[in-house]
């Protein structure tokens, strides 16, 4: 994967707007993927902040992430 489709992808997750479910219709890769890729790249605290802002949201919301 090349340099400006991890940046478009990670942008993607960080948004609020967008879904797992657009993600993997756009490049392909499952909320699982996803979730490894930003592991990956994110700080350690960024990533903790990323999840518990997907699972609160998630919580809130029936369609979220």
């Amino acid at each position: 994967m090349d340099d400006a489709t991890r940046s478009e992808i990670i942008e993607m997750a960080l948004s609020d707007h967008i879904s797992f479910a657009e993600i993997k219709a756009q490049h392909g890769l499952n909320d699982a993927q996803v979730k490894t890729l930003m592991r990956e790249t994110l700080k350690p605290g960024s990533y903790r902040a990323w999840r518990k802002r997907v699972r609160d949201f998630g919580d809130r919301r029936e369609n979220y992430k």
